[in-house]
């Protein structure tokens, strides 16, 4: 259903919703995208930072899972917030938001309270593997969409 046939509560405002829903969403593809690369910050700066933190969740080796976790949120990170690669960036980082979800919620005991962000991020990153970038991405300038 589009916006402009909605019962609006107020129906003046349909044009302003129509004429920003691209720019709310390249606006929280950017965002995830950036927060993505300043969480993966410090890990790809000491890519072997999380090698006993990745075997303690069942990943083994860890010198092998601690350096793609780092890739994975830095560069996947970039990725996102450009729009390049946007559906295998998403995937990858949904991922490794779901194994937080199993370490909080089962690993430290802390149930939902303790993954509810991780839940969050979870959802938001699966929505753009489904939708891929938009017309604000680097993917829309390519040839053909991934």
């Amino acid at each position: 259903m589009s916006i402009r046939n909605e019962r609006l509560v107020i129906p003046a405002l349909a044009p302003l919703y129509h004429s920003s829903h691209e720019f709310a969403e390249t606006l929280l593809r950017v965002v995830a995208g950036g927060f993505l690369v300043i969480h993966g910050a410090s890990k790809i700066v000491d890519p072997f930072g999380a090698v006993q933190m990745v075997e303690g969740l069942g990943f083994y080796p860890g010198v092998f899972w601690s350096p793609l976790l780092a890739a994975t949120e830095f560069f996947g990170g970039i990725l996102l917030a450009i729009g390049l690669l946007t559906r295998p960036a998403a995937f990858a980082a949904t991922i490794v938001l779901l194994v937080t979800v199993y370490f909080h919620w089962v690993q430290l005991g802390q149930g939902f309270s303790g993954a509810e962000k991780s839940l969050l991020w979870a959802a938001l990153t699966f929505y753009f593997v489904i939708r891929g970038g938009n017309a604000h991405s680097v993917d829309a300038r390519l040839p053909k969409t991934v």
